[in-house]
């Protein structure tokens, strides 16, 4: 006499069903690998709209630079759209010229640059010029030209030439990126070791690596030079833009490389560089 088959409930009766704390658990993971990456989103997505509540808060959390910039960015909205109360935080806008956060300082330059009705902003500006940063001096630049003040020029030429990646302290070379590479803003040229240990050595433009000048287990002095790189197409597309209005006709060997079908690099730069050349041929000086 055959056995009857078992029906499908059957097979299971034998397994054990999981725990009450067990299925917990389980929605607790499945719920944070959810909402992970929502909050992580939400935490570096500056679109956000902040109350006036928050951007005094925002503004004020020294500890945490991201809630800074977020501030700044829904300042410059504001901006933007003529939110007359907006002026209400000038004040911040001019503190954080001197911010020790380096993408702080950039953004605020830039932002500075949005209301050309502001003698302050135009004055901190100015300070800015001499910031160690290099990106912070470009927008410093850039935002002086549309209060029509040309200090910047100098600092202008400068975002149409290669910039040296120097060695920050003395040591030896253990890693390099290699000539051609894209490279993004504070991506990793080099790597030394060093008295203290291990340091990565930071781009301080975004652009592509033209050259270098050391070779992979060089010792090297602070200061020493390791490599260049070629401005990005951004950076050279606002430089053109700015020229445009303030350039000189000794800028014109720096524009003219542009004028060509430069590799990676759009349209649009090879047609500003025509137009700057234009205008500063125009204007006779």
């Amino acid at each position: 006499m055959t056995s009857p088959t078992p029906i499908a409930g059957d097979r299971n009766l034998g397994r054990k069903r999981m725990s009450v704390r067990g299925r917990v658990l389980f929605f607790v993971v499945a719920w944070a690998i959810v909402l992970t990456p929502f909050l992580w989103w939400r935490s570096t997505w500056f679109g956000l709209a902040l109350t006036d509540r928050d951007l005094d808060q925002y503004f004020h959390d020294q500890q945490n630079p991201r809630r800074i910039q977020h501030a700044l960015a829904q300042v410059s909205e504001r901006m933007r759209q003529h939110d007359a109360t907006v002026t209400r935080w000038y004040p911040e806008l001019v503190q954080l010229a001197s911010s020790p956060v380096e993408e702080i300082r950039n953004t605020d330059a830039w932002i500075m640059g949005q209301d050309t009705s502001r003698p302050e902003f135009h004055q901190a500006l100015l300070g800015m010029l001499n910031d160690a940063a290099p990106l912070v001096r470009n927008n410093a630049a850039l935002s002086l030209v549309r209060f029509g003040d040309d200090s910047g020029h100098a600092q202008l030429r400068e975002m149409l030439q290669p910039a040296r990646v120097v060695a920050p302290q003395p040591g030896r070379v253990t890693e390099l990126a290699k000539p051609g590479t894209a490279i993004r803003q504070t991506g990793v040229i080099a790597k030394l070791q060093t008295a203290s240990g291990s340091i990565e050595v930071r781009a301080p433009i975004p652009g592509r690596l033209r050259s270098l000048a050391v070779e992979r287990g060089a010792a090297v002095e602070a200061g020493r030079e390791l490599g260049m790189i070629d401005p990005g197409p951004a950076q050279v597309w606002e430089a053109l833009r700015a020229l445009y209005l303030v350039g000189r006709k000794d800028d014109l060997p720096l524009i003219a490389p542009y004028k060509t079908n430069l590799v990676n690099f759009p349209e649009k730069v090879r047609d500003q560089a025509a137009e700057t050349e234009r205008a500063i041929l125009e204007r006779g000086r």
